[in-house]
């Protein structure tokens, strides 16, 4: 198997221990990401990562610890590339926007990481899921933030209840997540005939699209009903009516 990048030119020098962990994670976000949690082999994580298996154990005690250890990582450095992207002094869209593009583009930069993470951590149970569902919690509470102050913007606080604004943030992170999906799966033709992913801004613009605009319908005041919009006023009017769209 291809080992990992550099191993070869360090494997018979002293490395720092921090940075030999970091090799056998690496090696270890591939290998879950490739075979499963439950197929993957210490063995195999250590043929890539260039050490001896006992020196993974030693480093990292066991295989659930191993993996708990790279949910971590990956986790933190998810949270940290949407953190980073955001821009805090903007307006609730254009926080979203900057934070979905930092989302779309680290997901697509590590595909496997967010494999091991939006795959294999949920289908294993705890401590796995418990790791993956903090995460999740961070994302959601910065969305349900962003929401927040779009109500506020709006003039509309008080008429979205904490419970909905809650429920729209749950609703827009999972649309995101499976969008994150869609684009890694996802190649399209270039202009050169060469295969390539959605860009991450394509894959942001498509969920502002998504969400954003209905969100915006709802901060004006106008809501879904069977019948049709509903306004501030208990105006129903079918879709096709509303003011601009005839």
């Amino acid at each position: 198997m291809e080992g990992l990048p550099g191993v070869g030119a360090v494997k018979s020098k002293r490395v720092p221990r921090a940075i030999r962990e970091q090799q056998m994670l690496d090696a270890a976000v591939l290998t879950f990401a490739r075979r499963g949690y439950r197929t993957a082999s210490m063995d195999e994580i250590a043929e890539l990562a260039g050490v001896s298996k006992p020196l993974v154990y030693l480093y990292l005690n066991s295989k659930e610890e191993l993996f708990s250890a790279v949910i971590r990582r990956e986790a933190a450095a998810l949270v940290a590339a949407v953190t980073a992207a955001v821009e805090p002094a903007a307006t609730a869209d254009r926080q979203l926007w900057s934070g979905l593009q930092g989302f779309f583009a680290h997901t697509a930069e590590n595909p496997e990481g967010w494999a091991v993470l939006h795959h294999q951590a949920r289908t294993h149970g705890e401590p796995f899921a418990r790791e993956v569902a903090a995460l999740r919690a961070d994302i959601v509470a910065f969305v349900t933030e962003v929401i927040g102050m779009a109500a506020k913007e709006a003039g509309c606080v008080g008429e979205l209840a904490d419970r909905e604004v809650a429920g729209l943030a749950h609703a827009l992170v999972g649309a995101a997540e499976s969008l994150a999906e869609w684009a890694n799966a996802r190649t399209d033709e270039g202009p050169s005939g060469e295969r390539e992913h959605p860009t991450a801004r394509d894959a942001a613009a498509t969920m502002m699209n998504f969400a954003w605009a209905g969100l915006g319908s709802l901060m004006g005041g106008q809501r879904w009903t069977p019948g049709g919009l509903a306004g501030r006023e208990g105006r129903s009017a079918p879709m096709g009516e509303r003011e601009g769209t005839r």
